[in-house]
């Protein structure tokens, strides 16, 4: 009799234990569509409306090198780092009425924003001849590649306009570190689109990287020196597995190349799991730390394109990565009253911030949102929420030990 009840109060239970495990799920994504909107509408909307110069404000780093070439860049740079992080979301159909209502706003805000973006006779005209314009073209190239409904929509005008911005950067000589990954996102955006590109500084980032730079164990040095940084994920890894997708699909070269980063990849995405603490803290070691959540642009990344190592679960970084959005987001003076984001990782902490580092830059942390792109039904949203290693270690689970990539030859 027991038996028989306990049976029946299951049959019960599970229909409304499955409701709140979607509900949790649905609500999941609710909150990473909430903090992106809260991150992104200030410059998206006031770029669209041919005021994001007029609108946002621009602090600097209080060790600033350069205040007034670095305030003519920062406005290229919040809106190139943050379209870079949306853009897959942009890409995608579907989704609740309400997801669709917020995702067609953007992409009107968007289309129009590029327009003001590239256009000399607009007030938002951006600055698109230097060093750091390179970086932040590139930034906008990237977030092309990953949404091609994007450029689908620009009209020729606009287009013609991206292309002539563009090729502008073409003047600058990259650093000899991640930079040439810069000049070969731009090229790879060219070949993309049928356009003429450059095969050669595509070549040279792909090479000096998969050839000359790859110290081990899923990382890469930055240049002729290792950096202990998070750049293999800000930068490195994300544009080198980008630029390689499309070089192989357009040119059908590159393949073992793409390969091997996939699979060093996979290891870098391992150890940036690792890297979150129970709390959505993580170590604050090398430059660029303001980046916020942008440190684990691969790993948001590799997520993406269903690229995780079996050690790791779409679930386990999903909530990983969200306990490093509240850490981040949620902390005292993110926001300026007027709701644009502080220099800082934790609030506003301007005294973290190299010489390079405005108000723009930290709108790379949009780039934790690329997971958006993947729609409700995929395992990265739907299945049940489950711990990260860090979580499951510092509870008292047991878990494999952690172990170093050896190259397969």
């Amino acid at each position: 009799m027991f038996q028989k009840n306990k049976i029946l109060l299951l049959l019960v239970l599970m229909p409304l234990i499955a409701s709140g495990q979607r509900k949790a799920k649905q609500n999941t994504r609710e909150t990473w569509l909430a903090y992106m909107d809260r991150i992104a509408r200030p410059v998206i909307y006031s770029l669209a409306q041919g005021k994001l110069k007029a609108n946002m404000p621009v602090e600097f780093s209080e060790h600033v090198d350069n205040k007034a070439s670095r305030s003519r860049v920062a406005y290229l740079e919040a809106f190139g780092r943050t379209l870079s992080g949306i853009a897959p979301w942009l890409q995608l159909e579907g989704g609740s009425e309400k997801e669709i209502k917020l995702r067609n706003q953007y992409r009107q805000w968007v289309v129009a924003g590029i327009a003001n973006a590239v256009n000399p006779q607009s007030a938002d005209y951006m600055e698109w001849n230097g060093g750091q314009p390179l970086v932040d073209a590139s930034f906008l190239a990237l977030a092309l590649i990953r949404a091609p409904w994007i450029w689908e929509h620009l009209d020729k005008t606009a287009k013609a306009q991206v292309v002539a911005a563009f090729l502008l950067t073409r003047n600058t000589v990259p650093v000899y570190s991640n930079w040439i990954l810069f000049t070969g996102a731009i090229e790879t955006f060219f070949d993309k689109y049928g356009l003429d590109y450059d095969p050669v500084r595509v070549e040279f980032a792909i090479r000096e990287f998969t050839q000359h730079w790859y110290t081990g164990d899923g990382m890469y040095a930055d240049g002729m020196s290792f950096h202990l940084d998070y750049y293999n994920s800000i930068v490195i890894q994300p544009y080198l597995s980008d630029i390689l997708d499309v070089m192989a699909d357009k040119q059908k070269r590159y393949l073992r190349e793409r390969d091997q980063v996939m699979q060093i990849g996979q290891r870098y995405a391992q150890i940036l799991e690792r890297s979150v603490n129970t709390d959505g803290s993580y170590p604050t070691y090398g430059r660029s730390i303001v980046y916020r959540g942008g440190v684990f642009h691969h790993l948001a990344n590799v997520a993406l394109k269903k690229q995780l190592p079996s050690s790791i679960s779409p679930a386990q970084v999903r909530e990983a990565l969200t306990a490093v959005m509240k850490k981040t987001i949620d902390a005292p003076q993110t926001f300026t009253s007027s709701g644009w984001l502080n220099i800082g990782l934790y609030g506003k902490q301007p005294g973290l911030a190299e010489g390079y580092i405005t108000t723009g830059s930290g709108y790379l942390c949009c780039t934790l949102f690329l997971p958006l792109g993947l729609p409700e039904t995929d395992d990265f949203w739907s299945s049940a929420p489950q711990p990260w290693t860090a979580v499951k270690i510092w509870s008292g689970q047991d878990v494999p030990a952690d172990h170093a990539l050896e190259l397969r030859k």
